[in-house]
């Protein structure tokens, strides 16, 4: 245990894990309250809005902005109020007791409140060219990047809601999008389907699983494999997306708070930061199934924050 890097007896007021918008938004108002908080950013900090090129539907910037520029002006916005940050990945953590106690490789950091925004991962299809590409031509985000290829082809792979939503979604900008899918029917609900089905634009490619992603500067194609006859082929396309869910970061917790199927946690209703433990918040992906957008993980930091903020203020 590196004891330089904090004294075990010291109990913070508040501690936050994760480094994007929620983690951070709830740092600025956390801050500006005079909590002093510690904010556990991980080792590779800033979320997924790290992999995103410009973001032009974040408010305030009517030219747009780079993600990773968007990402910093928050960091530097949390340290000018006060912030303290430590980039290290929360790995195990006991929140039973009056004080939460918060674990990483190189640390143990107590507080009476916890803010948990570690957020959700993009399922990948850990295929060759997938990272390679990641930011530069493949995307999980329809609603971030699909303005960047008005009139030329896309791939979008997936079959649930998610996937026919960013399908349609990605219609209005693309000359034509591919749908990929591995079995022969979608999973997901019929009006969504119906409503990618009715689509000229929309070109569904059954019992079929992507294999590779190709190009050298940048994405020109993949190669896609039909299970149903055994034959491969190339797709020339010029942006790739998946859309074929998300993973929540919760490993951590070791099931301390009620997590839902996909294992996602629970707050005690919905939209509020709220959790069944006093003093443990939670805010973005980490509990949002629905929405995942930058704003609106934004805005659970600030509820998170304020609740925290009002915790403290009745137990002292």
């Amino acid at each position: 245990m590196d004891k330089n890097n904090n004294n075990k007896q010291d109990i913070q007021d508040i501690i936050i894990a994760g480094s994007g918008p929620a983690g951070l938004t709830a740092a600025i108002y956390a801050a500006r309250g005079n909590l002093k908080p510690i904010l556990l950013a991980g080792e590779i900090w800033g979320g997924q809005l790290m992999n995103t090129t410009e973001v032009e539907n974040f408010p305030g910037f009517p030219e747009g902005i780079m993600g990773p520029d968007l990402m910093q002006n928050m960091i530097d916005q949390a340290k000018r109020f006060g912030t303290e940050f430590k980039y290290e990945n929360v790995t195990e953590v006991d929140l039973k007791g009056e004080i939460k106690v918060i674990k990483t490789a190189k640390a143990e950091y107590k507080a009476k409140t916890v803010i948990l925004a570690t957020g959700s991962e993009p399922r990948r299809l850990k295929i060759p060219g997938e990272d390679k590409f990641y930011g530069r031509g493949v995307s999980t985000c329809a609603t971030c990047d699909g303005a960047f290829y008005r009139e030329k082809l896309v791939a979008i792979v997936g079959g649930g809601d998610s996937a026919m939503e960013e399908a349609t979604f990605l219609s209005r900008f693309a000359k034509k999008v591919y749908l990929i899918h591995r079995k022969n029917e979608f999973r997901a609900s019929k009006i969504m389907a119906d409503r990618v089905l009715a689509n000229d634009k929309i070109e569904v490619i059954w019992n079929t699983e992507v294999k590779e992603v190709l190009g050298e500067e940048t994405v020109k194609g993949i190669k896609i494999y039909n299970n149903k006859d055994d034959s491969e082929s190339e797709l020339e396309i010029n942006g790739f997306f998946l859309a074929i869910g998300h993973i929540p970061v919760t490993g951590y917790l070791n099931k301390q708070l009620p997590l839902n199927d996909e294992g996602y946690v629970q707050p005690l209703s919905f939209g509020t930061p709220k959790t069944n433990i006093d003093g443990v918040f939670v805010a973005g992906e980490i509990q949002d199934v629905t929405y995942k957008q930058a704003i609106t993980t934004a805005g659970d930091g600030c509820k998170a924050a304020i609740e925290a903020i009002r915790f403290l203020d009745e137990i002292e």
